[in-house]
């Protein structure tokens, strides 16, 4: 575990981190020829199972997940997100974080920060569970989505924040949808490497939700680029299937036992 973590660490400032999400073993056996860090994201709320937001997640389906996530990944990085209300104190985090260690032997946890769990953070690190943070844009404690670090005041906050959390013991940090001009100036200033999702090429690694990449989710947010759009090719695929089978084309004896 701490191998990987090390190595995470080492890649700072020497090429970028690839990150993206990943909810099943089959898309975990994909990423692990190319990720640094697989993400079990408390995204899957919303990309996965519809929900309004990620606020709704449970910490007994994340871990189902993390589990079939860590069956398909052998080289990557495997971090899990800790849900909403799973850390709000030092005791309730301890024991939902051993929790999801031992269940999923997963590498890391990540936690969002709410600007004052710095000191749970730290205990977490010193219990040796290797924790990454995240500020910026943070889902669990923000109602209503709004581009961070835009303003002096904000920088400030955001570049105290992320050196609050790197000396609790963070090995990383995710950067969400904050400014290019702060994101520059905290991947500089920070140790950890900074992982960016909507927040500028000059984060030390990109993240994004696999399934807002591929062009499943229906979401496009600005800072997502669409690689392919997979939801038309699927359709394609199941009108295909649908007319073999009102055609009688299939199943053809080539697909049965005889």
């Amino acid at each position: 575990m701490l191998k990987k973590i090390n190595r995470i660490k080492r890649l700072k400032s020497k090429r970028k981190l690839v990150c993206l999400t990943a909810y099943s073993t089959p898309i975990s056996k994909i990423l692990d020829n190319h990720c640094d860090i697989v993400l079990v994201g408390d995204s899957m709320a919303t990309a996965f199972y519809g929900m309004e937001n990620t606020k709704t997640i449970n910490l007994k389906t994340i871990i189902n997940h993390a589990i079939a996530v860590k069956r398909g990944s052998k080289k990557s990085t495997v971090v899990v997100d800790m849900p909403i209300n799973t850390y709000k104190s030092f005791k309730i985090a301890k024991k939902n974080v051993t929790d999801v260690f031992k269940k999923t032997k997963c590498d890391a946890v990540k936690l969002e920060s709410d600007g004052k769990n710095f000191t749970i953070i730290r205990k977490l690190v010193n219990l040796g569970f290797p924790i990454m943070g995240q500020i910026g844009y943070t889902p669990q404690n923000k109602n209503k989505f709004k581009p961070q670090g835009l303003k002096k005041n904000e920088e400030k906050k955001l570049i105290k924040e992320s050196l609050e959390i790197e000396n609790a013991g963070a090995f990383s940090l995710v950067l969400e949808c904050i400014g290019e001009k702060t994101s520059k100036k905290i991947t500089k200033v920070t140790n950890i490497p900074t992982i960016g999702i909507g927040s500028s090429k000059f984060c030390d690694g990109q993240i994004l939700v696999t399934d807002d990449l591929i062009g499943i989710s229906g979401f496009k947010p600005k800072f997502v680029k669409k690689y392919i759009n997979l939801k038309k090719i699927l359709e394609k695929t199941f009108l295909k299937f649908k007319m073999d089978v009102l055609k009688q084309k299939f199943p053809a004896r080539k697909n049965s036992f005889n």
